[in-house]
């Protein structure tokens, strides 16, 4: 499932327009990154929880050359699935 298919599932569940669900979709997306910029997590009880993670600098090797590359310290976002959906798939 991709966005567009989420977004016409969220419109058909509500019963409305694509372009409304794909406000809702959006809404939630956007309150999703919103809250981890301002909590650095998002916890969806029953979902899972959206965790900003810290990555350290490192030295990797480039694939193509053999090289070794400094590799800047970074931050990524981290999923960790809830117990009921775990449950559920």
């Amino acid at each position: 499932m991709n966005k567009r298919d989420l977004i016409e599932a969220v419109a058909k569940e509500l019963d409305t327009s694509k372009a409304d669900g794909e406000r809702s979709v959006n809404a939630v997306l956007g309150s999703i990154s919103n809250g981890l910029k301002k909590d650095k997590s998002v916890q969806l009880l029953g979902f899972g929880s959206f965790v900003i993670k810290k990555r350290k600098a490192r030295k990797a090797r480039n694939p193509q050359t053999g090289e070794m590359i400094k590799v800047k310290a970074s931050k990524t976002v981290g999923f960790k699935v809830g117990k009921k959906f775990k449950e559920m798939i």
